[in-house]
């Protein structure tokens, strides 16, 4: 087991088994030792969404916290899909957030840190990351948060 695999089991961190893509992409596409993660939804081991709707209207903040979290933790079940092992991940390089709101909701970055400190547990130093966060109308199937990552690897 390796270090990071040892880290998740400490932590009581279990990753979500890796859905096949929702439309014509890949989940991670490794290029110039980088892999880059499409967007993840917060989607349970059924497919069903965690929760539904927008910010600030159907969904509470702490359940937008917790969506996006879910969806930091199908990213490292995609990359460990992808890579075979986490301890390639040299670095959380970039996550991007978007968050689906209702009009007048701000808080959008505080959501998008259900993924980013996930990623800083995880990861220690190496899951220190630059970010986006991006409040938007609309997200696929009606889901309150789509994280995407950018991770820098080894060979």
């Amino acid at each position: 087991m390796g270090e990071i695999r040892k880290r998740l089991s400490e932590l009581g961190i279990e990753l979500p088994a890796v859905r096949p893509a929702l439309g014509a992409y890949i989940d991670v596409c490794i290029a110039d030792g980088l892999a880059f993660v499409s967007g993840k939804l917060p989607l349970r081991e059924d497919g069903s969404l965690l929760y539904a709707g927008k910010l600030g209207c159907e969904v509470r903040f702490e359940e937008g916290y917790a969506a996006a979290e879910l969806c930091a933790r199908h990213i490292l079940a995609c990359l460990e899909e992808a890579l075979g092992d986490l301890d390639r991940v040299r670095q959380i390089v970039r996550v991007g957030g978007f968050v689906a709101v209702a009009d007048g909701f701000t808080d959008i970055p505080k959501v998008v840190n259900g993924a980013s400190e996930l990623f800083i547990k995880v990861f220690r130093d190496a899951g220190r990351h630059s970010r986006a966060a991006i409040g938007v109308a609309a997200l696929p199937l009606g889901a309150p948060v789509e994280i995407e990552a950018l991770a820098a690897v080894a060979p």
